[in-house]
């Protein structure tokens, strides 16, 4: 069995027992793996040659889905309301990537970080249907059918969440080794070449871009199932350079990195906020110094240079 195989049974074993020993750990854990859900989106995008500064635009996108549908039909089951959440991604994905995927480099970058900028400064003006800066509430909606108190329901979101990751790993695994995946890669390495062969590198991205959009929206729609609260924040730019952090920190050379990123980012931030009050972002800033230097490529790329070695 290869070392990125252990390493996602390890990690699915490690977030569904520790919270029945530390039940206080279910609430990070769901944050983190909403977060490596979304990290997974960007490294799609990575694997392309591009990185989007504004891709929380997606999260955001996702939350509020939630929000309005929860507002308009109070008892709409929890696990619908995260298709809702990644259709609507999907589509706001569809939309903006029809031009964004135009442009390269430092111009993709920043059009998708205007872009998001604008959503925040819309969603913090329109007070009366967005609630502002204050955000929306939602109420506790069922799960799969059954009303649950907070402790059961938080449960259920793990156990959900922890599944969703590896479904959603495994699909875009399978994407990135399919035509569609290996165009999108010969993005970075040779888009003229590609055009040559009759594929359109316009395409290939677009696809990848809706794929990374759809991720976003369901990132985002945990997130507001989770904390039952959205926020403009979600839109903001820290938070989309959060994700990127995310996705290099963890690497994208297996999806599994998304979820080590998303882990080590989620408790470094979680144990440094209570022991460096105001001072955690130093914190992940050293941690990724120390990556840039021990493992470029991200921690999954370390399981994939061992994997190597062993077989040679």
């Amino acid at each position: 069995m290869s070392k990125p195989k252990i390493v996602v049974i390890i990690l699915t074993l490690l977030a569904l027992l520790l919270p029945l020993a530390l039940p206080w750990l279910k609430t990070p854990l769901i944050l983190g793996t909403a977060f490596g859900i979304a990290a997974l989106g960007i490294s799609i995008l990575i694997i392309s040659g591009q990185i989007s500064f504004g891709h929380a635009l997606f999260v955001c996108v996702g939350g509020y889905a939630v929000a309005f549908t929860v507002r308009k039909w109070t008892q709409m089951d929890s696990a619908l309301l995260l298709v809702v959440g990644t259709a609507v991604g999907a589509v706001i994905g569809a939309i903006v990537g029809s031009f964004v995927v135009r442009y390269r480099g430092i111009f993709f970058g920043m059009l998708n970080l205007a872009l998001s900028m604008v959503l925040f400064a819309v969603l913090g003006k329109f007070f009366n249907v967005t609630g502002g800066t204050d955000g929306l509430r939602l109420e506790r909606s069922p799960f799969f059918g059954m009303n649950m108190e907070r402790d059961a329901f938080e449960s259920v979101l793990l156990v959900t969440c922890v599944v969703l990751a590896l479904l959603m790993g495994w699909l875009v695994q399978r994407y990135l080794r399919s035509v569609a995946g290996q165009a999108l890669s010969a993005v970075k390495t040779n888009e003229t070449r590609l055009e040559y062969v009759g594929i359109s590198a316009y395409k290939a991205l677009w696809i990848g871009y809706v794929i990374s959009a759809a991720l976003g929206g369901l990132s985002g729609s945990l997130f507001a199932i989770a904390q039952g609260l959205v926020t403009p924040e979600m839109g903001y730019w820290v938070r989309s350079g959060e994700i990127v952090f995310v996705a290099i920190l963890g690497g994208v050379g297996h999806p599994v990195g998304a979820f080590i990123g998303a882990g080590i980012f989620e408790f470094v931030k979680l144990f440094a906020a209570a022991y460096l009050t105001g001072a955690w972002q130093m914190v992940l800033g050293f941690v990724l110094i120390a990556m840039v230097f021990l493992a470029p490529r991200g921690i999954s790329a370390l399981l994939e240079d061992k994997k190597q070695q062993e077989g040679a």
